[in-house]
């Protein structure tokens, strides 16, 4: 089980953009997630007539570590840690850590 999930409002915790909040857009890879509006760069995109892409500086989100992004608490409105708790009926849920409410019902 993952920490950080598709969906999530996460905040992001080092680099250029510290302290920005955003959605998990998508899974990169086992280390890697997309955040909405994070980590944003300027791609130099060529036109593409046969697919009708038009040329021009188009500006991208590009992935960041899991490690540099938080839960976003709604309790507290701060970056939290997460843990995972097996509950009595033997499932699998994800909790924050600073006041052990349960994520995922």
């Amino acid at each position: 089980m993952h920490k950080i999930r598709k969906g999530d409002d996460v905040i992001v915790t080092t680099g250029r953009d510290k302290g920005k909040r955003g959605t998990v857009l998508k899974i990169v890879d086992a280390e890697h997630v997309l955040v909405e509006g994070a980590n944003r760069v300027k791609k130099h995109q060529r036109p593409i007539p046969m697919k009708g892409v038009t040329g021009g500086i188009v500006d991208r989100d590009m992935p960041l570590h899991v490690s540099n992004v938080a839960l976003y608490n709604p309790g507290t409105k701060k970056a939290d840690r997460v843990g995972i708790r097996v509950l009595e009926d033997g499932r699998r849920v994800r909790y924050y850590k600073s006041n052990g409410e349960v994520i995922d019902t």
